[in-house]
């Protein structure tokens, strides 16, 4: 049974029919085409029957030669799903995340409140060009955002491009339009250099931890731990043994739409983070203060402490007064300076991803690798050391009889 045929409809009811009523509307001013003459059928993969007209005989040949390509290949798409608007995808996509935690969903439902409905929500999936993401594209990088009335940072262009990016994935693992189509690959704008990437020595840290009051544990352990923000005001006293100097991380502050609340941590990485033995002692007043589940580190009401206060009434003014108001530091980038000061005193990739809380050592690498001592001399003077070895091993060996 061929796959596809092509069906001269000139003799059919139904045609004769639609022709007659074109023409009675052409006289009476209609530019609509007239109905297609030549019909192209063929069942898909499903084992439904398909169908589609063309007024010319050529035109119906060449997409029966496509047809038949794309059924032999199993690339083969039905066109009718292609009709699909994007608003329906994007739905239906956000509708089946499973793995994000709530505050990924929340942003991926802002951007596409904000950015992606707004520009594709009414076009089919199918006739989506990569031309056309790509202007798209261009437009967000000079128009400001919808949110913060200011120019779009880099980062966030590049998260429109992935959320769209994951609808356009859906559509072709749905069958909507093929998996080549979903392949978004665009040129995006330059990140910053890592100018956010704040190094502070251990005597600044000190400075700014003396500088931040009733709040220098909570500095210090930003400093030295490598907490996120959402981590370290969401420790309760149960979670911080002082006798083995180890933090439990097990939960983290996020934002949803509802307010605040306390969920998993990022990337779902439960870990252990030791402590220095002289930022257990910062500690210990707090956690005897506290039953064990109370929060260790709280705001004035005795509840979470809010990150807008706490830039606003303590670390900024903290960051002035210990002379480091050029260097741009926050307390999520007191990360960094964890990072790098771990690093200095010896620490592995290994180790440095755990404390941080890294999905993987690679991106570790990616982030603080610039960090590591270069050891090219070592691994020279070692070879240099195991090929001496095994020459003299050589030339001592007996000569064969």
């Amino acid at each position: 049974m061929a796959k596809a045929w092509i069906e001269d409809r000139q003799d059919h009811a139904d045609y004769q029919a639609a022709m007659a009523k074109w023409a009675e509307a052409k006289r009476a001013g209609s530019k609509r085409n007239p109905p297609g003459r030549w019909r192209l059928r063929w069942y898909g993969p499903d084992g439904k029957p398909k169908a589609q007209t063309f007024a010319k005989l050529p035109q119906a040949e060449a997409e029966k030669r496509g047809l038949e390509d794309r059924l032999d290949k199993g690339t083969y798409r039905d066109p009718q799903k292609g009709k699909t608007l994007v608003r329906v995808v994007a739905e239906e996509w956000f509708e089946q995340l499973r793995k994000p935690a709530q505050r990924t969903k929340d942003d991926y439902r802002e951007v596409l409140d904000l950015y992606v409905l707004p520009q594709w929500g009414d076009h089919r999936v199918g006739p989506i060009q990569w031309q056309d993401v790509s202007t798209w594209l261009s437009s967000l990088c000079e128009r400001p955002g919808k949110r913060v009335g200011t120019k779009l940072s880099a980062s966030r262009i590049g998260k429109i491009h992935v959320v769209f990016g994951m609808v356009m994935k859906h559509a072709a693992k749905s069958g909507r339009i093929p998996s080549a189509a979903a392949t978004l690959d665009h040129e995006l704008p330059r990140l910053p250099e890592d100018d956010e990437h704040v190094y502070l020595t251990h005597g600044q840290l000190a400075a700014l931890a003396d500088a931040a009051g009733e709040y220098r544990a909570l500095v210090l352990t930003l400093g030295y731990c490598g907490l996120r923000w959402g981590e370290a005001t969401a420790i309760e006293a149960a979670r911080l043994n002082l006798e083995t100097r180890r933090i439990r991380v097990v939960q983290a502050w996020s934002r949803p739409r509802g307010g605040p609340t306390l969920g998993p941590v990022k990337n779902h990485e439960k870990r252990s983070v030791p402590l220095l033995a002289s930022v257990t002692e910062e500690l210990r007043p707090l956690v005897d203060a506290r039953g064990p589940g109370d929060l260790v580190f709280v705001g004035s009401s005795g509840g979470r402490l809010p990150y807008t206060t706490f830039r606003q009434t303590v670390f900024d003014p903290a960051v002035k007064a210990a002379g480091l108001d050029g260097l741009s530091i926050t307390p999520h980038k007191l990360r960094h300076t964890a990072a790098s000061l771990a690093i200095a005193a010896g620490a592995d990739v290994k180790v440095v991803q755990l404390m941080l809380g890294h999905k993987s050592a690679t991106m570790t690498l990616d982030v603080y690798g610039h960090l590591w001592p270069d050891r090219l001399d070592e691994v020279a003077d070692a070879l240099d050391r195991g090929r001496k070895s095994a020459l003299t091993e050589q030339t001592s060996e007996p000569p064969p009889k």
